[in-house]
């Protein structure tokens, strides 16, 4: 994001050209990487592949995502085992993300992730707003014709948590949507950074406006955010909360940074999840409204 400031103000003394400042944007906002760090190549080797192919409506173009599969034990057991679409954030693709994935599919979930164009195995092409959201509808078509009876939730983390938001405001067959380490705007979270007091917003063409999106989600939300995430302030989490005009929570966890919330935070999970959803879930008060 840093870098993203620079940029703008280069461009603005420059003035290079639209289609330039939209690229460099892109770019530098989703920062499409195929590498995985640390051990999580091992952990999605026990998930399954999977491929989704379309036309793409924007472009005209066929797509093919790659995502991973990891299903949970109650899959098989109950026939109202809830299944997830997984949206990832910048820069880490699915396999990189595997750890977080683990974790939703311990908390109760089948999980499909998937890599928007540009990640890991899917079509080499430069993401943007418009067609990660593309790329996430055509996952969660996949998720509903391959369980269509099943009770299906969206998750994002970060970056992918707006996408999450723009997802749920224009279905309306989901159970619940659930993000993490999430913000009202690109702006917004420019604007909390050291030169955050120049008028950069009308050169972001980039600008996943999930607080104009968020009040027509149909289901239930739950915004979880760390007390120490210092890329995306959690008082940006709290605005895009309050700005839910459905039944929602509002977690914060004590200590959780904007990569190791979703480890921090387990137990807080868990409860939110069997307060605002209904979900497997040990009893506890909590305050949702």
């Amino acid at each position: 994001m840093r870098r993203l400031i620079a940029a703008l103000l280069a461009t603005a003394a420059l003035l290079a050209g639209c289609a330039t400042l939209d690229e460099k944007q892109r770019a530098w906002i989703f920062q499409p990487s195929d590498r995985t760090w640390g051990g999580a190549a091992a952990l999605a080797d026990e998930m399954a592949d999977v491929w989704i192919d379309f036309t793409s409506a924007e472009t005209g173009e066929p797509v093919r995502l790659h995502g991973l599969w990891h299903p949970s034990a109650s899959l098989a057991e109950r026939p109202d085992a809830p299944v997830l679409l997984y949206l990832h954030g910048a820069r880490w693709n699915v396999t990189g993300s595997a750890m977080r994935i683990r974790r939703m599919q311990e908390l109760g979930f089948s999980v499909l992730a998937v890599d928007y164009r540009g990640f890991g195995k899917s079509t080499p092409q430069l993401p943007s707003e418009t067609l990660a959201h593309e790329d996430a509808m055509a996952a969660w078509r996949w998720l509903a014709e391959h369980h269509p009876q099943r009770p299906r939730y969206i998750f994002g983390h970060s970056l992918g948590g707006a996408i999450a938001i723009g997802l749920a405001a224009e279905v309306n067959d989901e159970a619940g949507t659930l993000v993490e380490g999430t913000f009202t705007s690109i702006p917004d979270v420019v604007s909390t950074f050291k030169w955050g007091w120049l008028p950069l917003s009308p050169l972001i063409t980039q600008r996943f406006e999930a607080v104009r999106r968020v009040p027509h989600i149909g289901s239930p939300l739950l915004v979880v955010h760390g007390s120490d995430d210092a890329l995306i302030k959690p008082e940006l989490g709290r605005r895009l909360f309050e700005a839910a005009t459905g039944r929602k929570a509002f977690v914060l966890v004590d200590g959780g940074t904007h990569h190791n919330t979703n480890a921090v935070g387990m137990p807080q999970y868990r409860l939110a999840l069997g307060e605002l959803f209904g979900l497997p879930a040990p009893q506890a008060a909590w305050a949702i409204r």
